[in-house]
């Protein structure tokens, strides 16, 4: 019996490591950042920096932190169909290298499909790839007793092939020192959410 145990749990630990290897990837790579290269911060107000200063905000951090210009966009209160319509004038307008993309948590806060979101926000993303912009994208918790984002983030992310980070703005909305109300952080929270942004980068490749 011992010797079937033992046999049994070695099969296990074979099937895990080849699952992982076939389904256990590091993030998406993207291009290098040229040291002139301007990022754009797309989103609602988490991009706006509602909660904190205008130097406090996340674009303002992030920039300190990756050595690039950081414009931040973000527009308090917008739906992602409202962000479709206002990215081409922005992409036009900054010319960017690269796209950090907030969206969706008014849609969220309106009861709106998940379905209205997650398709606003693959259009976003395919419009900057197709200029050639690099996307990195940063999934919104839907609001409650347990702020979680839906699954559609981490299944367009895989889907198109751009680096998301899941978890940040949950890990915030879940801490009541990161947050200057229900739905938005603090500076110290946006400091978080640069960081994390910058880390994701680096993982990347594109820092």
């Amino acid at each position: 019996m011992h010797n079937q145990l033992a046999g049994w749990l070695r099969w296990l630990v074979c099937v895990t490591l080849l699952a992982c290897a076939g389904g256990c990837s590091k993030s998406s790579s993207l291009p290098a950042l040229k040291a002139d290269a301007v990022v754009l911060a797309f989103g609602d107000s988490l991009t706006f920096g509602t909660g904190a200063s205008p130097e406090t905000s996340y674009p303002s951090q992030l920039a300190l932190q990756i050595g690039r210009k950081v414009v931040g966009d973000g527009v308090p209160g917008e739906v992602s169909a409202d962000g479709l319509r206002r990215l081409p004038a922005s992409l036009d307008e900054v010319q960017p290298a690269l796209l950090v993309l907030c969206h969706g948590g008014n849609d969220f806060l309106q009861k709106k499909p998940d379905s209205e979101a997650a398709a606003n926000i693959r259009a976003m993303i395919r419009l900057a790839q197709s200029r050639n912009i690099s996307v990195v994208l940063i999934a919104t918790p839907k609001p409650g007793l347990f702020p979680s984002p839906p699954d559609f983030y981490a299944e367009i992310a895989k889907e198109l092939r751009v680096p998301v980070d899941i978890k940040i703005l949950q890990e915030i909305l879940t801490d009541n020192s990161k947050k200057s109300d229900l739905v938005h952080p603090n500076a110290t929270g946006y400091k978080m959410i640069a960081a994390r942004i910058a880390d994701l980068l680096r993982s990347a490749g594109a820092i």
